[in-house]
C-alpha cells in the first residue's frame, strides 16, 4: 500500500493485529471494481471500490467509502479485521454496541416508563423554579 494515505504507523498497526487474527496477505483474494451510487462520471469510471475475500473464513468485505483505491484497501482489511475479531473472540465489536445502543435509544418506550421519565422531568423543572431570583416590587 502506497505512503500517500496512510501513515506508516498505523499500516504497521494494521500488519500487527493481522497477524494477531491469523491473517495472511496470501489468505486473501483482493478485486477491485467499478463503484457506483452518488459521486458523479468519476466514481462510476474507477475501480476503486475494493472487494476483499479472506478465503479461510469466508467472510466477504466491499469497501468503498473513499475515493481513493489505496485508502480504501486499508479499510477494507482494517474491516475484516473487525469482523474476524467478532467471530474468533466472540465478542461483540464497537461499531455493533453503538448500533444497539442507538436501536435500545430510539426504542419506544412504555406508557409506565414514559410517565416515570416525564414526572422526573418535572420534578426537576420545580426544582430549577425553585432556584430563580426573586423579582422585588419597588
Amino acid at each position: 500500500m502506497s505512503d500517500t494515505y496512510v501513515t506508516t504507523e498505523k499500516r504497521d498497526a494494521l500488519k500487527q493485529r493481522m497477524d494477531r487474527l491469523g491473517i495472511r496477505e496470501g489468505d486473501l483474494e483482493e478485486k477491485f471494481v467499478l463503484g457506483g451510487g452518488s459521486g458523479g462520471q468519476k466514481i462510476n469510471k474507477t475501480s476503486s471500490c475494493v472487494h476483499l475475500l479472506h478465503r479461510p473464513s469466508g467472510i466477504e468485505i466491499k469497501c468503498q467509502q473513499e475515493r481513493s483505491r489505496e485508502l480504501n484497501r486499508f479499510l477494507a482489511r482494517r474491516e475484516l479485521c473487525e469482523r474476524v475479531e467478532e467471530r474468533v473472540l466472540g465478542a461483540r465489536s464497537a461499531r455493533q454496541q453503538a448500533i444497539e445502543k442507538l436501536r435500545r435509544q430510539k426504542r419506544r418506550r412504555s406508557r409506565r416508563q414514559k410517565e416515570r421519565m416525564l414526572e422526573g422531568k418535572r420534578r426537576q423543572g420545580e426544582k430549577k423554579a425553585g432556584r430563580r431570583r426573586v423579582e422585588h416590587e419597588s
